[in-house]
């Protein structure tokens, strides 16, 4: 996972000689519909970033000669709403350049699997993703957007919903919004561009984003390009894999798996004991430990059999509709939009990816194009991604 950080890292660096705001803080104006307030939560300087980013990693150290500003960071807390409907504040950080006297693109970074909220991007905490790649992007001229997601920074009380599509569309493009508010406010200079990017479960959150934009958002933003990478898209065929095939038995891979399973059955109001779910002795520890059950075996074989056959074939369906009302494949999309997948990816499988294009591809989209990367898995993929999406925007101005 290290390995996937510093290419993300790399990637958002690489973005910025492509995409190419500024100001101060002050309360929400009256007019303001998604912005609750914003709080200054750091402000350095070139030199500063400097040593901030070579001391988060030895691997940095060689981009900080192309540092271009110093940056303000901002904690923005901002309306939305939970997964029962009710609005709810969330929260995210906005990072843009301190100095910069031309406009600027906004880029809204959907960040991957988090399991401390004190990893969140409105903490900024040192050596975070928010703060090592944020303040690369935005010292060298961009607006960033950071969704913390609901059940981290401000909403942290509740649980997050995890690879729950609604919600995460909503408190992404909501997050949009409330930087647009606080951008207007604060008269920081952006060109209005829009550029969306996401891997593995930032992947699935973009998907979801983009699918929003587009369907109920159009008219609000300049959406100008999308890149998802190794996302969950087809859920349905997602879930029927794991618990009918054979998988890789790691741990951390496996509580990915069941916290989404557990997600949906919490969101949709099963709420079913664990037995009807998995066999014992996995059924105590999982009601115990929840998604930091230690299980290190093939996730298939933790399941009943009961619950498996009525998954397959569909008669259970509770769990069945549940799961498809996350499926962000089919559909047919306008902005360009690239998917990246690695062919031997043994956390989020391949086909994730070839269905969706082949689904929206049979839609009629037109600018749709998978990208196979021949070889590589979950980890390895990354950098092909990165440097993929590099191109990709850069083609997109």
């Amino acid at each position: 996972m290290k390995h996937i950080k510093h290419s993300f890292y790399l990637w958002l660096l690489a973005l910025v000689v492509i995409v190419s705001g500024c100001s101060k803080n002050s309360d929400p104006t009256p007019s303001n519909q998604y912005l609750v307030s914003s709080a200054l939560v750091g402000e350095f300087t070139k030199d500063q970033l400097v040593q901030r980013i070579a001391a988060g990693d030895p691997a940095f150290a060689q981009i900080a000669p192309f540092l271009q500003y110093g940056i303000k960071v901002y904690k923005i807390v901002y309306k939305t709403k939970n997964t029962d409907g009710k609005e709810i504040q969330a929260s995210g950080a906005l990072i843009y350049p301190a100095a910069k006297t031309t406009t600027s693109a906004l880029i809204s970074v959907q960040h991957g699997t988090i399991r401390s909220d004190q990893e969140a991007p409105s903490y900024f905490a040192a050596n975070s993703e928010a703060s090592l790649a944020g303040s690369l992007f935005a010292s060298l001229g961009y607006i960033i957007a950071y969704p913390d997601y609901i059940g981290y920074g401000t909403s942290n009380t509740v649980p997050h919903p995890y690879e729950h599509r609604a919600s995460l569309a909503s408190a992404c493009l909501d997050m949009i919004r409330a930087s647009k508010e606080f951008i207007n406010q604060e008269k920081i200079q952006w060109d209005e561009r829009l550029y969306i990017a996401g891997y593995s479960a930032g992947g699935f959150a973009t998907m979801s984003l983009q699918k929003k934009i587009e369907e109920e958002a159009s008219a609000e933003f300049n959406l100008r390009a999308s890149s998802c990478g190794a996302g969950a898209y087809d859920k349905t065929a997602f879930m029927k894999y794991i618990t009918t095939n054979k998988t890789t038995g790691v741990v951390g891979y496996n509580q990915l798996y069941l916290w989404t399973l557990l997600t949906y059955d919490r969101i949709y109001g099963l709420n079913r004991p664990t037995t009807q779910y998995f066999k014992d002795p996995w059924a105590a520890q999982i009601q115990s430990s929840k998604e930091n059950a230690n299980i290190n075996v093939s996730f298939n074989t933790i399941f009943t059999d009961a619950f498996v056959k009525g998954l397959t074939d569909g008669t259970d369906t509770g769990f069945t509709n549940a799961v498809k009302d996350n499926d962000v494949y089919d559909w047919k999309p306008k902005t360009p939009t690239r998917l990246y997948h690695g062919d031997a990816d043994d956390l989020v499988f391949y086909f994730n990816s070839q269905n969706a294009f082949n689904a929206m591809k049979a839609r009629g989209a037109t600018n749709v194009e998978l990208i196979t990367l021949k070889g590589k898995n979950h980890a390895t993929a990354v950098q092909d991604f990165l440097l993929g999406s590099y191109q990709f925007f850069s083609s997109i101005q």
